[in-house]
């Protein structure tokens, strides 16, 4: 975890520093001069070379301390502690809908493969892998605020507005679960042991869901987890079309501002958050199959 995190500090701090633009002159105002800008620069440290903004940026980071946004004169941490409880709070909703939908559409299609049915269903989750989030979002948005005012088109005051951005990421990440699901099943479905339980005389309900899909878990546990890391990315886009004032929100403010310190903090701690999710999905493989041991 530490060298990932380590590199993902260092190459966000690279490209974050790369983009043209200078938050100096936006903080010091259009009409400053440049004596008050150079002054802005020695007061932020954006006059020193950039080996030593790293060096210092790592050193507070050690410390628990993501720096001071440009844009607002505030903690980092304060300002991401403000806004992430939304955040997460919308891509838990999403993978619930991930889970359930993608979980169900691979079901059907592997009991019934090359079926019309497992076509349709597959067709579907192609549709959800292809189509790009910033697109169903609007589209959601004029059927169900504009055509038919039933929901919100932003905010995140209340339940009702999670609702169409949550089903926009569910629904995008559940085809790629889907297929997944199918493959996984397809591959354990033909195994001795299952034809052995159905010449029991076993149900076909508990040959599936019992026996089959409990052995078929370790791979669906793995994309959930890569597609949790991925919802909490896609956020970024799925906030700003919906308004939400969410940590992807904040994110893309704070790169329109060159806001360097609010940038960085923000993807160190998504990055976190993503690492830890992959290790504890590591960790559930040993108590989804007893024989993986970890030593």
């Amino acid at each position: 975890m530490i060298p990932t995190l380590f590199g993902v500090s260092l190459l966000c701090f690279i490209i974050i520093h790369s983009v043209p633009g200078d938050p100096a002159h936006l903080i010091a105002g259009v009409d400053a001069t440049e004596e008050q800008v150079q002054s802005v620069k020695e007061r932020l440290g954006l006059d020193r070379p950039l080996y030593e903004q790293y060096f210092s940026y790592v050193t507070n980071l050690l410390q628990g301390n993501l720096g001071e946004s440009l844009q607002s004169e505030r903690p980092v941490l304060q300002e991401i502690m403000t806004r992430f409880p939304k955040t997460i709070l919308l891509t838990v909703f999403s993978v619930v809908i991930m889970v359930i939908v993608g979980l169900f559409a691979g079901i059907l299609s592997a009991t019934k493969p090359n079926s019309i049915r497992d076509n349709v269903t597959m067709m579907f989750s192609l549709f959800g892998i292809s189509m790009p989030v910033f697109w169903f979002g609007t589209m959601l948005i004029l059927l169900f605020s504009y055509y038919l005012p039933l929901l919100p088109s932003g905010g995140s005051s209340g339940f009702q507005h999670f609702i169409l951005p949550s089903v926009v990421l569910g629904l995008s990440s559940s085809g790629v679960l889907a297929r997944l699901t199918r493959s996984s099943i397809l591959e354990v479905i033909h195994q001795d042991f299952i034809r052995t339980a159905r010449a029991k005389g076993v149900k076909e309900r508990l040959v599936i869901y019992k026996h089959t899909l409990k052995n078929a878990l370790i791979p669906i546990i793995t994309i959930i987890g890569l597609e949790f890391g991925t919802l909490l990315g896609g956020a970024v886009l799925t906030e700003t079309v919906f308004s939400m004032n969410g940590l992807g929100r904040f994110i893309i403010q704070s790169i329109e501002f060159r806001d360097y310190p609010a940038v960085q903090g923000c993807i160190l701690f998504v990055a976190t958050i993503f690492v830890v999710v992959n290790l504890l999905v590591d960790l559930c493989y040993s108590a989804v199959d007893p024989r993986i041991r970890y030593e």
